[in-house]
């Protein structure tokens, strides 16, 4: 069985560990009444705030003051939670109270999905308190407002994304040959983005 974490640690290279802080942590899943996967909190802590392969952001930490993981929840959450989300036609496989078998969707609270990643394309990666039965498995809202539930870890669906499979909505597999780019993002003023490659996996 593959140890999804490692492989997208193997894929990322080395963590700069720049904000790991697991008080910072606790003060956050103290807030929001629930606690997060351990593995998007090695990756979270390993590499964020960053943009990998130029599309997705991971873009916030809980001890970055400059770009805290829990402000970007909070701001996140109120604006899905006053969207008109529902008003979209959707099919019961493209419908989240299906995915996470919940009668309503929330955001932001114990029951509900919290805001973990996004891409530039529109994508939006929730953490999902189940999908299909599966505990704390990864919900995604397409750029074209589809919805599709992944029955995973974290660490797994960031990997199957980092390999070039269709896991931020409809029609967006692509896969970036050799290393992963990380764009490390600034965390202050006047700093600068930052550009690393991770080890070269071939084509």
């Amino acid at each position: 069985m593959t140890d999804h974490l490692q492989a997208v640690f193997d894929m990322l290279g080395p963590g700069e560990h720049r904000y790991a802080d697991p008080a910072a942590w606790l003060r956050l899943e103290q807030e929001l009444g629930r606690a997060f996967p351990a593995d998007y909190k090695a990756i979270v802590d390993a590499y964020a705030p960053v943009q990998l392969n130029g599309h997705l952001y991971l873009s916030s930490h809980p001890a970055c003051a400059w770009r805290e993981l829990g402000e970007e929840i909070r701001s996140t959450s109120k604006v899905w939670s006053e969207s008109l989300w529902e008003s979209y036609d959707l099919e019961p496989d493209e419908d989240p109270r299906v995915i996470c078998n919940r009668t309503q969707i929330t955001f932001g609270n114990p029951d509900g999905l919290i805001p973990l990643a996004g891409t530039d394309q529109g994508a939006a990666i929730f953490l999902a308190p189940e999908v299909h039965g599966f505990p704390d498995g990864v919900v995604v809202q397409g750029e074209e407002g589809e919805w599709a539930g992944h029955p995973m870890t974290f660490a797994e669906w960031l990997y199957r994304y980092l390999i070039g499979e269709e896991m931020a909505g409809w029609d967006s597999a692509t896969f970036h040959p050799g290393p992963v780019r990380l764009e490390y993002m600034p965390t202050a003023p006047g700093e600068r983005t930052r550009v690393a490659y991770g080890p070269d996996r071939g084509r």
